[in-house]
C-alpha cells in the first residue's frame, strides 16, 4: 500500500535552505528571542552575528568546502553558535555528547576537520588519535575579532551527520534538502507560529535537537535551553511554566512524567482536569517510539482545551520527520484504546510503502526508499498502525520466533497494567536455555505498588492475567513470570530499551511442563523451586565452600608460609587474640570466594553500569581475600629488610587504597536505568 503526496521540490540542490530562513529572521527581527536559557539567552541578531564570527573562524583555521567538523560544546547555547558557524562556513556538523564517555566513542567512527569543544570536555573527546581541537572558551578573543556578517562560502549538500536510534546506533547523513523538506512538513503539521516557544528534552547528540532546532529558528519562535547539563523531569516541568513554553517536542517517557498528574496536590486535581502550571503548552509532540491511543489521550487530557499531543514517526535521515498522527484523525472512538498504536498519514512530500509490511519512507526528492525495520499496518481509516520492529523479534526454545508486540498490545487491555515489554532470559542449570518474562509498569497516573513476596505465592498477577486473557494469546507466546517496574528504560533514542531490563531476582530452572514444553508420560515434575530453596541450596554451597577454604587456611600455610601461624612461643591472652585473627582471615577468603561466584549478578541487577559492577565485583572480593595472604607475608618477612617491606607495601596496601575507592564510586553512582533494588 502507498500513501503520500508528490514532492513540490525537485532532486536538485536549491537555493533556499533552513540557513536562508534563519537569516532572513535575524535581518527582520533581530531583536526578538532565539535561544532563551538564564544568563546566556541570545536574539535572533546576536545569535547571528556569533555564528558568522565562528564561521570565519573557521575558514580562517583552513575548513575545505564541505569538510566535516565535529562539535562537543558544554553549554546549549554554545552548540547552537556554534552549529550555524559550521553551516555558514560550508561544512557539515557532527553533534557529540561532550560531557560524557559517549562523545569520545561517537568521535571514533568519524575523521572530521577539527573538533569544537571547550577546554572542560577536551580531555572527554581526545582518543589520541592526533585530531585538531578548536577550543571555543580558549580562542574566544579570537573568535569575537572577525566580522559579524555572514562569509562568501556558500553551503554544502550536507547539513548533519547524526545517529539513528535503537540498541545499535549508525552515522547517517542528512542534507540541507531535507532538512528544509523536514522543517517544512514540521511547519505545516505542527502550526508553527513565531509566538511559540519550543522546548526539546533530547540530548544535544540525537536527531531530535540536531535537526529540531529549525522548528524554532526557521519560524520565528524561541528555542528554550537548560542553562548548565541535560533536562532533567524537574527542571523540564519548571523551564515549561517559567519561560511560558508553547511546543514540547519529547519521547513517550519524558511526556508522561511532564503530564502526570501531581501526588503531591490531593484529589484537587484530577486525571482528567488539565495542569494549570502548563496552561500555556498548546502541542506536545512525542517522537522516538510507539505511542498507544489510551497513552496519547492521558496525556492530551491534561492540556488544557483545544491542546494538541502528535505522535510522530520519523527517522535520523529524514531529519526526523515521517509520520503523524492526531487523536482528531480518528473517524470514531475505538474498542481498544490499549492494543492501537498509531502513526497516521505521511507529512506533506513524504510518502510511506509498505513492501512486505515493512514501513518504508521516501522524503521530498528523494530517489529511493528508506527501510526502516520497523511493520505497519495500513487501516481501513486510511490510518497507519504500528505493528512491530524485527529487531524485536524473540525466539523460544522450541526454534520458534515470534513478535512480540502483538502480544505486549493485548497483555496491556489487562486492568492495572500500562507499559509491557517481553523478554527472553536464560535460566542457567536449566535443560532448555530461556524463560519469557513480562516486564510491566501501571497504567499513566496510577502509583507503583511492589508486591508483597511469598516464597509459595505464583509470580505476581500472572494468574490473574492469564485467566483474563484467556485464549487471546498462545501458550507458548504467554509469559511466565512478571515482574512489576515504575518505569520501562529507554535508550538515548527515546525508545524502549529491551535488553536493558533486569534479571528477575532469584532466576531459577523451570521444568519443562512449566515452561509449556513436552511432558513425558507418568512424569511429575512438580512446582518450581521456590526461593526458599534457592536460598538453602546457597547456604549449602557457601558452607561446603568455607570448608574448602579452611582446609586451604589450614594446609596452605604450612605449605606457603611454613611457621607463619605458629602461636607457641607466644603467652596468653595475646596467642588467643592472634588465633582470633587468624580464624577471621579464613573467614575473609572464604567470604570473598564466594562472593567471587555469586556476588556480580545480586550487583549487576542495581542497575550501574556492567563496567564499574565488574570492576567493584572484583574489588570487593580482593578486600576480603588479601589479608590472609598479607598477614602471613608480613609475619615472615624481616622488619628491617627495607625491599622486602616496600614490595609488600606496593603489593597489598596500594591495591587495597584502590580497591576502597572503586567500591565508593560505585556505590555513589547513580543507577544507569530507572530500576534499582533500593527503590
Amino acid at each position: 500500500m502507498t500513501q503520500g503526496s508528490e514532492s513540490t521540490r525537485s532532486g536538485s540542490r536549491t537555493t533556499d535552505s533552513v540557513l536562508d530562513r534563519f537569516e532572513r529572521l535575524a535581518r527582520d527581527t533581530p531583536e526578538a528571542h532565539a535561544l532563551i536559557a538564564g544568563p546566556d539567552s541570545l536574539t535572533y541578531g546576536r545569535l547571528d552575528a556569533r555564528a558568522n564570527r565562528l564561521a570565519h573562524h573557521l575558514l580562517a583555521a583552513g575548513l575545505p568546502p564541505g569538510d566535516l567538523v565535529a562539535l562537543g560544546a558544554a553549554r546549549h547555547t554554545e552548540l547552537l553558535v556554534a552549529l550555524l558557524g559550521i553551516l555558514k562556513a560550508g561544512g557539515h556538523c557532527a553533534v557529540l555528547d561532550g560531557a560524557s564517555g559517549a562523545g569520545r566513542r561517537q568521535l571514533v567512527t568519524l575523521e572530521p576537520f577539527a573538533v569544537l569543544t571547550d577546554a572542560a570536555h577536551h580531555p572527554r573527546l581526545d582518543d589520541g588519535r592526533g585530531l585538531r581541537f578548536l577550543l571555543l572558551d580558549a580562542e574566544a578573543a579570537a573568535i569575537a575579532a572577525h566580522p559579524a556578517d555572514r562569509p562568501a562560502r556558500e553551503p554544502g549538500p550536507l547539513a548533519l551527520r547524526t545517529l539513528t536510534g535503537g540498541p545499535e546506533p549508525r552515522p547517517v547523513t542528512v542534507t540541507h534538502d531535507t532538512l528544509l523538506a523536514a522543517y517544512e512538513g514540521w511547519a505545516e503539521v505542527a502550526r508553527l507560529t513565531p509566538a511559540d516557544r519550543h522546548l526539546i528534552t533530547a540530548g544535544p547528540d540525537t536527531t531530535a535537537l540536531a535537526a529540531g532546532w529549525t522548528r524554532a529558528l526557521c519560524s520565528g519562535g524561541a528555542l528554550v535551553l537548560p542553562e548548565r547539563g541535560p533536562w532533567t523531569p524537574d527542571a523540564i516541568r519548571h523551564g515549561v511554566e517559567s519561560e511560558r513554553v508553547t511546543v514540547v517536542h519529547t519521547d513517550p517517557g519524558a511526556a508522561a512524567r511532564l503530564l502526570a498528574p501531581d501526588a503531591g496536590a490531593g484529589t484537587a486535581r484530577e486525571l482528567s482536569g488539565h495542569d494549570e502550571a502548563l496552561r500555556h503548552l498548546r502541542l506536545v509532540t512525542v517522537t522516538g517510539d510507539r505511542l498507544f491511543l489510551d497513552e496519547q489521550a492521558a496525556l492530551q487530557a491534561r492540556l488544557r482545551p483545544g491542546g494538541r499531543v502528535l505522535s510522530v514517526y520519523g527517522l535520523a535521515e529524514t531529519a526526523g520527520a515521517g509520520t503523524w498522527f492526531d487523536l482528531a484523525q480518528l473517524p470514531a472512538p475505538q474498542d481498544d484504546p490499549e492494543r492501537s498504536a498509531l502513526i497516521g498519514t505521511p507529512f506533506p512530500g513524504f510518502r510511506v510503502d509498505l513492501p512486505d509490511g515493512e514501513i518504508r519512507l521516501t522524503p521530498p526528492g528523494a530517489e529511493s526508499a528508506i527501510p526502516t525495520g520497523d511493520l505497519g499496518v495500513l487501516r481501513p481509516d486510511g490510518l497507519l498502525e504500528f505493528a512491530g520492529r524485527r529487531r524485536d523479534r524473540l525466539t523460544l526454545d522450541t526454534g520458534e520466533s515470534f513478535d512480540p508486540h502483538p502480544v505486549e498490545a493485548v497483555i496491556r487491555t489487562h486492568r492495572g497494567i500500562g507499559g509491557v515489554i517481553l523478554r527472553t532470559v536464560r535460566v542457567p542449570g536449566a535443560a532448555r536455555t530461556s524463560r519469557l518474562i513480562g516486564y510491566v509498569t501501571p497504567p499513566a497516573g496510577e502509583p507503583f505498588r511492589e508486591p508483597a513476596p511469598h516464597p509459595a505465592a505464583p509470580p505476581a498477577g500472572i494468574e490473574a492475567l492469564r485467566e483474563d486473557l484467556g485464549s487471546s494469546v498462545p501458550a507458548q507466546w504467554f509469559p511466565r513470570e512478571l515482574i512489576r517496574m515504575r518505569t520501562l528504560p529507554r535508550n538515548r533514542a527515546g525508545q524502549e530499551d529491551r535488553d536493558a531490563v533486569p534479571l528477575p531476582p532469584l532466576l531459577t530452572p523451570l521444568p519443562d511442563a512449566a515452561r509449556g514444553g513436552a511432558k513425558s508420560a507418568g512424569a511429575n515434575p512438580g512446582p518450581p523451586p521456590g526461593p526458599l530453596l534457592v536460598a538453602v541450596t546457597r547456604a549449602g554451597c557457601g558452607a561446603a565452600l568455607t570448608v574448602v577454604a579452611g582446609f586451604l587456611f589450614l594446609v596452605l600455610s604450612k605449605v606457603f608460609w611454613p611457621g607463619a601461624t605458629d602461636l607457641s612461643t607466644v603467652p596468653d591472652p595475646w596467642a588467643s587474640l592472634f588465633l582470633v585473627l587468624y580464624l577471621c582471615e579464613g573467614a575473609a577468603f572464604a567470604a570473598g570466594l564466594a562472593f567471587l561466584v555469586w556476588g556480580r549478578a545480586p550487583m549487576l541487577r542495581r542497575g550501574r553500569g556492567r563496567g564499574i559492577t565488574t570492576a567493584a565485583h572484583l574489588a570487593v572480593v580482593y578486600l576480603l581475600v588479601a589479608w590472609w595472604p598479607q598477614d602471613n607475608l608480613y609475619r615472615l618477612a624481616d622488619k628491617r629488610d627495607w625491599p622486602v617491606q616496600a614490595a609488600l607495601v606496593s603489593a597489598f596496601n596500594i591495591p587495597l587504597m584502590i580497591a576502597g575507592l572503586i567500591v565508593a564510586h560505585y556505590l555513589t553512582r547513580k543507577p544507569d536505568s530507572p530500576f534499582d533494588s533500593d527503590d
